[in-house]
């Protein structure tokens, strides 16, 4: 019999009473004769509750040590959980991510699904208990326990469902699905009925709070149905899924926009073979993302490299590029963090004209200026001032007419 996989959010469970609601949801599909298996994340702000609480007793604290206090939060909930639908006499327990065989890499605070083994939950499964598993960790190769980053229940989840041959995979929130943009930032976002692995993983990558980019990578390997839905009611949300399964798709899916960024840029670098290589092999030995890339020469011989970082990484990235910069011979390094990064997100960009001119049109409207400009098949960025964001992505919102159902205009 298929496995109903489903994962919780940290909102959802964020109170006793959403716990209470939350077991008898599951108790619901038990009873109606499927197997469950629910991934649950920290109840509410817990995990930066336990990050301040590190930092108050610690300057610096270990990653390692941040993982063993941070992977506490999802055991709360699991076993508050189990206690929930035992009161309702249904029979569950409550395991941590390694005692469900979630293999990661040696990264902490970071870490990748390398390996799921389920046999214990199968072995649970198969004495008729609700499997209920602690998101966003794993175990290392030494024993040791790791997180999986922000929204790592996500990833959590959907490894299950892929390890169980679910095929599909509920991801309860606490908004109605995916939208053509964050409706706190942009009144008037549309929520998407259905859209590919493609354009959310641009999504996720770009800033958007829809799925945790490992995630939607691993549903696509694996061929993961992924439902993102509501908790608080019984309402269709939005279906992740390959390209080509989606109905009436439009040439542009959505926009994000990413207000945690940061920019540095490394002046007078010696334009040489080898030089981008040993700037950017750095970062990626310490576990930075580097997103956005751009280069100009003000000589003939140097080169001036700008990229963005996640805010978070600014600190020990801006500490590399200065040594490498130091290495070089470069001229220095300086950084900004008041940008955001603007995105447009769409499967028929390569294959329309006009979405590039509407974009840089709908920003020239607004008096925003553009600083910087990524681009792919499927995604158009730029960076603008982080005062200007949110204006910059409702013009944007409003010139691609993705309030309007059906609609995506490119002229």
């Amino acid at each position: 019999m298929t496995v109903r996989v489903q994962k919780y959010g940290g909102t959802s469970v964020g109170s006793p009473e959403r716990l209470r609601a939350v077991a008898a949801r599951i108790k619901a599909v038990r009873d109606g004769g499927e197997p469950v298996v629910a991934v649950v994340s920290a109840m509410g702000p817990t995990t930066d509750q336990l990050i301040t609480l590190a930092r108050q007793v610690s300057r610096d604290p270990s990653d390692r040590e941040l993982d063993s206090l941070l992977s506490t939060g999802e055991q709360v909930s699991v076993a508050l959980l189990a206690m929930a639908l035992q009161d309702l006499g249904c029979d569950a327990v409550s395991l941590t991510g390694g005692q469900v065989g979630i293999h990661t890499d040696d990264r902490h605070r970071k870490a990748r699904v390398l390996e799921v083994s389920p046999d214990r939950v199968r072995a649970e499964l198969d004495q008729g208990r609700v499997v209920l598993v602690a998101g966003f960790q794993g175990v290392n190769e030494a024993g040791d326990v790791t997180t999986l980053g922000r929204g790592g229940s996500d990833t959590t989840a959907v490894a299950l469902a892929a390890a169980l041959g679910a095929g599909s995979c509920e991801i309860f929130t606490d908004v109605d699905g995916i939208f053509t943009a964050d409706p706190r930032v942009v009144p008037g976002a549309r929520k998407l009925d259905a859209v590919g692995y493609e354009e959310v993983l641009e999504m996720a990558s770009l800033g958007a709070q829809v799925m945790q980019l490992q995630s939607v990578e691993y549903a696509r390997r694996y061929g993961v149905t992924i439902h993102v839905r509501s908790s608080f009611h019984n309402q269709p949300g939005t279906i992740i899924q390959e390209a080509s399964q989606v109905p009436n798709p439009q040439v542009i899916t959505g926009v994000s926009y990413d207000p945690k960024v940061a920019l540095i840029t490394m002046a007078g670098v010696p334009d040489r073979p080898g030089v981008a290589y040993q700037v950017f092999s750095a970062l990626a030995k310490n576990g930075i993302n580097v997103d956005m890339i751009t280069g100009q020469m003000p000589q003939a011989t140097i080169t001036n490299m700008s990229f963005t970082v996640h805010e978070d990484d600014l600190e020990r990235a801006v500490a590399l590029v200065e040594r490498e910069a130091d290495y070089l011979g470069a001229g220095g390094v300086s950084y900004d963090r008041e940008v955001a990064k603007v995105s447009v997100v769409g499967s028929g960009i390569a294959s329309h004209a006009g979405v590039a001119a509407n974009m840089f049109g709908a920003l020239a409207d607004a008096g925003v200026n553009i600083e910087l400009i990524t681009c792919s098949e499927i995604k158009i960025s730029c960076i603008v001032r982080q005062s200007l964001g949110p204006s910059a992505a409702r013009a944007v919102h409003r010139r691609f007419r993705l309030q309007e159902a059906g609609k995506s205009a490119v002229s």
